[in-house]
């Protein structure tokens, strides 16, 4: 049976909420809905929400510093996109620095305050809104889903309708394109790019263009590959798995600088689980020979689990000309240092 649109939309709500989101409907959040989360419609981010995961990740840092956490992320003043972004996922990883009084009186105490908890994704709240409206420099705009970790709005889905031949994934990346420039700050926090059809999905990253919004084959490892119908249920429940969007938010976003141009990158799905695989690989085989020493939780391709500890013999990663090479490497050695 062919879907349309509204019933695309409903059924990525529920491959979010079977991957572990909880789910709210924007119209509820807005400044005359039943909870009224949002001041007015130009507030992207869900304030009340970021400050509850703040209190609950930063339980040693007083309430009233914590405000000044949730400032650092809203207000950003640099007046390109990317480089406001570039920020923000500086803060995501790094925490934001904090002074505050110390609880005798004497004197300040500095700390980092975290936007997220990389280390226990369950402390973290995963929220797939639909229908957020926000309000663009020409008029009042309404993105199908947005996704928000901590109240941080990090993925915009984009959906057409699968049983009209007269658009495509296409149109759905031009729409994202007029969001950025008309509603730039929904982005600033932005970690993927979603569109889809349905059938299609494709993911990119913020200044992605066409060429490089590509397909999530994959949910759970390397092996997994599921002859799913719908690209749109694979990417929902491989890329938006939380504690897998948390590893990729946290080890395969890059920002680089091509002359006065920044760019900013984010590995594929080959990319994401080769590292992935690369890296539990080349912990095992630098353990001592020692069986209990280290239990590699998960699930890795074929060769992975071939790796002997102590052997010093991680493997090969084999690439095709074109694969990406560079980024693949870049964040292999990221994530073996972390």
């Amino acid at each position: 049976m062919m879907l349309n649109e509204h019933q695309l939309e409903e059924q990525c709500i529920r491959w979010f909420e079977e991957a572990g989101w909880r789910y709210a409907h924007g119209p509820d959040m807005a400044p005359d809905g039943v909870s009224a989360e949002r001041a007015d419609y130009r507030q992207v981010l869900l304030r009340d929400r970021l400050l509850a995961a703040l209190a609950r990740i930063n339980p040693h840092i007083p309430p009233q510093a914590l405000l000044e956490a949730a400032d650092a992320v809203s207000r950003m003043s640099e007046p390109l996109l990317v480089v406001r972004n570039r920020a923000v996922h500086r803060l995501l990883l790094g925490g934001v620095k904090l002074s505050f009084p110390k609880p005798d009186g004497e004197g300040k105490a500095s700390d980092l305050a975290s936007l997220i908890d990389f280390a226990n994704p369950l402390n973290n709240e995963f929220l797939v809104v639909n229908q957020f409206t926000v309000q663009g420099s020409k008029q009042p705009l309404r993105p199908d889903l947005v996704a928000f970790i901590n109240g941080l709005p990090v993925a915009v889905i984009e959906l057409k309708n699968p049983s009209n031949e007269q658009v495509d994934i296409w149109d759905a990346f031009n729409q994202l394109q007029t969001y950025k420039t008309e509603a730039p700050d929904l982005f600033n926090c932005n970690a993927a790019l979603v569109i889809s059809d349905g059938w299609t999905a494709r993911v990119g990253s913020l200044t992605a263009d066409a060429e490089r919004m590509l397909p999530w084959r994959t949910v759970a490892n390397e092996d997994d590959r599921p002859q799913l119908q719908m690209e749109l249920e694979t990417l929902v429940r491989g890329f938006f798995k939380p504690e897998l969007l948390l590893d990729y938010l946290r080890h395969f976003v890059l920002f680089e600088q091509d002359g006065d141009v920044l760019i900013k990158k984010v590995a594929g799905y080959h990319q994401f689980h080769a590292v992935r695989a690369a890296v539990a690989a080349t912990v095992t085989a630098a353990q001592q020979a020692d069986p209990g020493l280290l239990e590699v939780r998960e699930e890795r391709a074929t060769y992975g689990k071939q790796v002997q500890p102590g052997s010093r013999k991680a493997g090969v990663v084999w690439h095709t000309q074109g694969s990406g090479k560079s980024i693949t490497m870049a964040c292999y050695a990221g994530k073996l240092l972390q």
